[in-house]
């Protein structure tokens, strides 16, 4: 796209080079960077002959505009709403890429369960880290926006639990941003076999009108027999730009339950991927995304069997306002050797407007013979009558139509195992709800 081709002065060669010099990070780490860099240099801004991007219009985006984050930059606190009333383990918080502060229970850290930001994880774990930075899930050359992130990524936050270890507790983190910032952070979380976790984590801007860059990515490792619940919510400003890479590798008869919801963020363009890599692998994707204004969501899915007798179950729920506009593709993708996969996806939108917009996209690519793959996707809008009934017991519209929109959420709620985090959600959605057109 020509719009993303000019120079950028805060992305050059010599800022690059700035950037570097500030870094306190071993030689194999810049080298890494550098690499990724000349990546960046090499490769092409999208455009909308890519099938991922084909329904995302970039033209307005200006690359120009944001700058890196400086060290030291993070000052902004902002509450998080996941862990409201949740009593934890630990928590990260960070604000324009840098470390606002960081805890983790003693009789937790006891057991060797790391949780921190990068650059003291580094400091301290880096042997242990290295092998991951240097194969990651996510590779620099996948598209332009991951060259750039795997060249500059800043802040974010590390997870590790050893094998065996159960953490009861929920552990919580929370990336702030400013006004007109950028948020270039990393998540990497690692459990080893038959280790057991819960992540919250979730993002947010200093208002609800606040412009912003996020260029992040995430990636994580569920080893054999261990059992992750990650929990994500994107609650950026409305004038947000974010790009998002996740990936995750699941192992030999673990479990994987992932629900994340986007909220905020003026364009929100996700590739998530889910890799079922050894036999008895399973994953629960559940999905919720409110956007309203001329908010536009895109998520690109994949759920790759490759591998015997794993199972997926996807599920997706999106309610639209005003001219905003979700796209949803979504890929079961299953390996020749991967028989007895038993693969699910579904899409499900609830149109709060005539002028809003959901492009559903499901697939299948099967390569095996032995297998269950099913998928489907339904659009439609609320029900007068429904809304007449709920009036006539009482409700406003207004409250009649807040209704409505969360009972269309509560099948993912309900997979939710916390309580508070369930009730935030639904919170959250509920207040963004105005009068049906």
């Amino acid at each position: 796209m020509t719009e993303l081709s000019s120079p950028c002065v805060n992305f050059s060669e010599t800022s690059f080079d700035e950037f570097l010099e500030t870094r306190r990070e071993p030689a194999w780490l810049l080298s890494l960077r550098r690499a990724a860099w000349q990546t960046y240099c090499d490769g092409d801004w999208p455009t909308r002959s890519d099938e991922e991007w084909m329904r995302t219009d970039l033209r307005s985006f200006r690359l120009e505009r944001f700058a890196p984050p400086m060290a030291g930059g993070g000052s902004l606190r902002v509450d998080g709403l996941l862990s409201r009333n949740v009593e934890l383990a630990g928590n990260v918080a960070s604000a324009d890429g840098s470390l606002v502060e960081q805890h983790l229970a003693d009789e937790v850290r006891q057991q060797g369960v790391l949780f921190g930001d990068w650059e003291s994880m580094l400091e301290e774990h880096g042997d242990l880290l290295r092998p991951y930075l240097e194969k990651p899930l996510v590779e620099s050359s996948y598209d332009k926006f991951a060259s750039l992130h795997a060249a500059y990524w800043t802040g974010g936050r590390v997870l590790y639990v050893p094998r065996g270890i159960v953490i009861k507790q929920p552990l919580h983190s929370i990336s702030a941003m400013g006004d007109g910032k950028t948020d270039l952070g990393r998540t990497l979380v690692i459990l080893e076999e038959g280790a057991e976790a819960t992540l919250l984590t979730e993002t947010a801007s200093s208002d609800e009108s606040a412009t912003g860059f996020h260029c992040g990515c995430t990636e994580i490792y569920v080893g054999p027999r261990a059992r992750l619940r990650f929990v994500n919510l994107q609650n950026w400003g409305l004038g947000v730009w974010h790009f998002s890479q996740q990936r995750v590798r699941v192992g030999r008869d673990a479990s994987l339950q992932w629900t994340t919801a986007t909220l905020g963020a003026r364009l929100s363009q996700v590739n998530q991927h889910v890799v079922l890599a050894e036999p008895g692998a399973e994953s629960q994707v559940n999905g919720v995304l409110f956007t309203e204004g001329k908010q536009h969501a895109t998520c690109n899915s994949l759920q790759h069997h490759a591998a015997t007798d794993c199972r997926s179950d996807f599920l997706y729920k999106s309610a639209l306002q005003d001219t905003s506009r979700t796209v949803w593709r979504g890929m079961i993708k299953v390996d020749q050797c991967a028989q007895r996969t038993d693969g699910y996806q579904r899409n499900d939108n609830l149109l709060l407007s005539t002028r809003a917009r959901a492009d559903s996209i499901p697939g299948l690519e099967i390569e095996a013979d032995d297998v269950r793959c099913t998928h489907g996707s339904t659009s439609g809008r609320v029900d007068e009558e429904l809304i007449f009934y709920l009036q006539c017991r009482g409700f406003t519209r207004k409250e009649a139509i807040r209704t409505v929109v969360t009972g269309f959420f509560q099948q993912i709620f309900d997979r939710i195992t916390i309580e508070s985090v369930r009730e935030a959600m639904s919170n959250a959605i509920a207040r963004r709800v105005r009068d049906y057109e």
